[in-house]
């Protein structure tokens, strides 16, 4: 099969070794998958994949039941799926571990449903399960144009969660109040911290879910609310940073770090489920859909990383391969 492959500063599109099928597992023939900024940290060597997982680029992907295991029961040959996965993505073909994989929501093609596994849920994981979000509390979700902050804020929406964003751009910020965001910050116009009083009445957010990381940190638990969670997923802004332990003592703050990609299978699982019964519905009804930036030929992956290092991209990059 073929699959991308790092060489030097360069990704090409090359032959590779066919995945071997293990227990529990499913093999599927991919039609698209998805770039996340892992991607990118990956292909630099700052986000190496976990012990036992694929060494191939590529977190999501959706395509076509090709072969299963044994021992895996309700699913068949020829369903049309999508996957989270711990890496192998850009591929021709990928093998996941059946818990990790749910069929496409109706009406969506292949290149949508690439769009969502890694982004909902990293969202629903964060927000909703570490964060444990309750309806009518109040959100910050940073970097609020990218996959996870759009996922996020039609969320937020959808289960009754106001939520106000921070971007880079006025027009990703009215992008996301279109979307549904209450209101959003430009970061190069001016601090976030400084707008919280009047977007929560004074009392804080609940809930801050943040890539940013240090340069962040001390604005962050400022504009918690007493007893409110900073859900910390990225360091996009540098690993270290003081900590206002007087300040997290007084309001009874939590800091909670969190990563997906290297949880258990069985964890994978369990958040996958959530996202099949709470979230899978609502794609179908068209309350939630996936936000495509640009379809790439998956020969190009070297063009879809600069136009996400770009900055410039709302919502997903996603690679076609056939």
């Amino acid at each position: 099969m073929k699959a991308i492959q790092i060489d030097g500063d360069r990704l090409i599109w090359a032959e590779t070794p066919r995945p071997a099928l293990g227990p529990g597992e499913v093999r599927i023939r991919v039609k698209a998958s998805a770039v996340n900024r892992a991607d990118l940290s990956q292909r630099t060597g700052g986000y190496p994949p976990p012990p036992g997982a694929s060494p191939i680029l590529g977190l999501e992907c959706a395509g076509v039941i090709e072969e299963i295991a044994p021992d895996v029961a309700g699913m068949n040959v020829g369903d049309p799926v999508c996957a989270l996965l711990a890496g192998g993505g850009h591929a021709e073909e990928v093998v996941v571990p059946a818990g990790q994989v749910l069929p496409i929501p109706r009406g969506l093609s292949f290149h949508e449903a690439a769009a969502l596994p890694e982004v909902f849920a990293t969202a629903y994981l964060n927000l909703y399960m570490e964060a444990a979000l309750a309806p009518g509390e109040r959100v910050l979700l940073h970097a609020g144009a990218s996959g996870v902050g759009t996922a996020g804020i039609q969320l937020c929406r959808a289960f009754g969660n106001p939520a106000y964003v921070t971007a880079g751009a006025d027009d990703k910020i009215a992008r996301c109040v279109a979307l549904g965001a209450a209101g959003g910050n430009n970061r190069h116009a001016g601090r976030f911290a400084d707008q919280v009083a009047g977007w929560t009445d004074g009392r804080g957010f609940d809930v801050i879910l943040d890539p940013v990381g240090a340069a962040y940190l001390k604005d962050n638990l400022e504009s918690l609310a007493l007893d409110g969670r900073l859900v910390l997923i990225g360091l996009m802004g540098g690993v270290s940073a003081e900590l206002p332990m007087r300040l997290m003592l007084m309001k009874r703050l939590r800091v909670i770090g969190s990563t997906l990609r290297a949880r258990p299978i069985a964890a994978k699982t369990a958040i996958m489920a959530a996202l099949h019964q709470r979230v899978w519905p609502l794609i179908e009804s068209g309350a939630i859909r996936p936000i495509v930036e640009a379809v790439i030929p998956i020969a190009e992956t070297q063009k879809a990383h600069e136009l996400i290092a770009s900055d410039t991209t709302f919502g997903k990059v996603v690679l076609a391969v056939d």
